[in-house]
This record gives structure tokens, sequence and C-alpha cells, in this order.
């Protein structure tokens, strides 16, 4: 798919057209983005009709500088799966009518999207998922359990992946679907963290049926549909490029300048030596994102998400166990006081550091764990043996489960 040759300065143009038609301050949120989408603002690299211009991904850090600038309103916090996963899914996989039916609305945010791959026995492994869904004329009847699925009790509808041939071996015999969270038969049931937040959820599908043309790619094709959603996941978690010294690390210098500023003592430079090395890392991490963000090409992103997500992963618990340690005492006391409560948002990068070290505990798990991060950069990246398969060639129904 060819990109249009578009200058920073020509997007910089439509972004002012866009401001002078739409007023920021006399327009609401969801008729401005819809005009953003229109023009092909939303999502620069995506098809034309998408909410892109096919144009280079890179330009779209441009457009988003100077509408912020402007303070034009930005996605809802509530979406970050829809946005940053299943809308580039749709993008590469969908129908036409499904990329009518939902784009323009999930990038609004008038409608929340969620992604439903883990199950009780299926994380790491997502391809060996027990959920079925079989087929009964123009519907599928779903049924089955997905765990940690992140803002479910938000969200309208959910990209699932489920088996619908247990003869044929795990990737090939599944099949990936749009499934309205709301339909009879769903059920969704909060799972609390040790912050108290129930970000997670688990959710039950009974007999829940699913039009046929809710079916995103072809019949035995999700394991590759899925992938394009799991790449992108790794992207969204680990390859964004914040400003120099932004994010957690600049949460240490400052908790670090507040407690230690001007301290000598042989605690103070060992604690500081900690900080330079995670500082220095961070930085590394932030410039070799930049560079995957700019090479980034329409579809499914290759291994440098990967990269990204595990280096982001580690440095971020690395860097808040550093804060609670620059606290003292102080860092053993929690001031959300674990209230139960369902968020309207993902919890990451808060105020509280003594909650920010706890939710960076699910980080090297969420969005695959650390260890699948390094089997794949060994295997695609490196050129390293896999690891040995031996339910590779077995249909699924055949493969022993505990």
């Amino acid at each position: 798919m060819a990109q249009q040759a578009l200058s920073v300065d020509a997007v910089e143009e439509m972004v002012d057209q866009l401001l002078a038609d739409y007023p920021v301050t006399s327009t609401d949120a969801v008729t401005f983005r819809g005009a953003q989408f229109d023009r092909g603002l939303g999502w620069i690299h995506f098809p034309e009709g998408c909410g892109g211009l096919e144009a280079s991904p890179s330009l779209q850090a441009a457009i988003n500088r100077k509408l912020t600038k402007a303070g034009a309103p930005g996605a809802d916090p509530r979406n970050v799966i829809g946005h940053g996963m299943i809308a580039p899914t749709i993008a590469v996989h969908g129908t036409e009518a499904q990329k009518e039916k939902y784009l323009r609305r999930l990038f609004t945010s008038e409608i929340i999207f969620c992604q439903l791959f883990s199950e009780p026995g299926a994380g790491s492994d997502v391809a060996s998922l027990s959920t079925k869904a079989e087929r009964d004329g123009d519907e599928w009847v779903l049924t089955g359990q997905k765990v940690w699925t992140t803002l479910a009790h938000l969200s309208d509808f959910g990209m699932i992946v489920a088996r619908t041939d247990p003869d044929q071996p795990k990737h090939r015999g599944m099949t990936s679907f749009i499934v309205d969270l709301k339909a009879p038969g769903v059920e969704v049931r909060p799972l609390f963290q040790m912050t108290g937040e129930a970000e997670f959820n688990e959710c039950f599908f009974t007999e829940v049926r699913v039009p046929d043309a809710e079916r995103l790619g072809e019949v035995g094709n999700g394991w590759n549909v899925a992938l394009t959603t799991l790449m992108n996941e790794r992207v969204s978690i680990g390859g964004q490029v914040p400003g120099r010294g932004a994010g957690s690390i600049g949460q240490a210098l400052e908790v670090y300048r507040e407690r230690f500023g001007g301290d000598t003592s042989a605690h103070a430079m060992a604690l500081r030596d900690r900080l330079m090395d995670l500082w220095v890392r961070t930085e590394a991490t932030r410039l070799t994102n930049m560079r995957a963000a700019a090479n980034r090409k329409i579809g499914t992103p290759g291994p440098e998400g990967s990269v990204a997500k595990l280096s982001h992963a580690e440095l971020n618990q690395e860097i808040y166990e550093l804060c609670v340690d620059l606290m003292g005492l102080d860092g053993q006391l929690y001031q959300s006081r674990y209230e139960k409560i369902r968020p309207q948002s993902t919890s990451m990068g808060t105020s509280d550091l003594p909650k920010s070290f706890l939710r960076s505990r699910a980080n090297s798990l969420e969005g695959g764990t650390s260890e699948v991060m390094r089997n794949i950069l060994g295997e695609r990246v490196l050129g390293l043996p896999g690891e040995p398969r031996v339910d590779k060639d077995l249909a699924w129904k055949d493969v022993p489960r505990s």
C-alpha cells in the first residue's frame, strides 16, 4: 500500500483549517474528533475513509502536537485498548462494512472496545485457548471464559478469539469476532488488584449469538488477526515516546531532588548512581522508540514492539522501586487506602508513587510476559532456534491439558 508523500507543513495547514472550521472552545469532543477523522487526521497512516490519508505514520506526532497546543479534545482514556490495538486490527482485517461501522465511532469514543484473548488456561500461550464458537446458520454460538480483560466493565464491544475447529492444530483452528458485550449471555465480573482497583475483569460467555457479519477475518485465520492485535498492543504499551526526562523517570528525579537535594552522603550518592543508570537506560529506550515509530509501516508491526514492551516493563518496575526507596518509610504508606473501585481508565503512572509501584508489578505480565518477549526477540531478531513445540502439528483436541 503506497503512502502519500505529505509534508509536515501540508499536514499542519490541514490542522489549522480543522481548528478554524471547528473552534475548540465551541465544539464538543465527539463533533471535533469526528471532523478530525473525516479529514484523515485521526490515524494518518490508515487508508482514506478510515481516518487516514495513507501517509507516513511519523506525521501523526506533528498533528497531535498542534492539536494539543490548541486545546483540542484528545483521546478518551477509557478507549486506550480500542485506539491502540483494535482500530489497527479492524483497518487491516476488517470488511468495508466493519470499517465503516466501527472505526469512526471508535475514534470519537462513542463506542469503547476491549480485547478478549487470555483465558484461565491460556495466558502466555494464547493459541491454546478453549473458548469455542460453533456455526449456526448465519450466526456463531460463543461459549467460554476470558480473563484479565482490561476495562471490559466500560466497554461496549470486544474483539474475541475463539476455537472454531478443534480438529486443527491450535494455531489454525481459531477465528476472530467482534462481540457485543451487552448481548444476552455475556457477564463481566471484576478482578481486584493489590492496588484495590479492578482495571481487569473476567468475562463469561454462555451461548452468546454473534452474527457472521461480525467475524473479523477468514474462518480459521484468527491467529493472524490476533498477532496484529498483540503486536500493536506491545507497541502501544512500550512504544510511546515521552519527552526527555518525562514519565516515571521524571517522577524519580523529582523525589530525589526533594529528599536528597544537596546531600553528599554515601547513601545519597549510591541512590544517585541508581537514578543516573536508570535515566541513561530510559533515554536510550526513548531514542530507540523514536526510531522505531518513525520506521513503522502500515499493518502488523515488527518485533521492535516486543523490544519496547520488554524494556518499558522492566525499566518501569525498577524506577518505581527506586522511588519507594527514595521515600524511605513514607514509601510504605499507600495514600489511596486500597479502596475497591472499578476505575474509569488504567492507573499507570499516577502521582501516588507507592500505588504506581504496586501497579508496575503487572507491567511484566500484561501484553505478553517478559519471558514471551525474550522468546520472540531470540527467535525473530537474533535467529536463535525456537523452543521445542511438541504440540505444533497435533489437533487441538488431542493436546493434553491440565
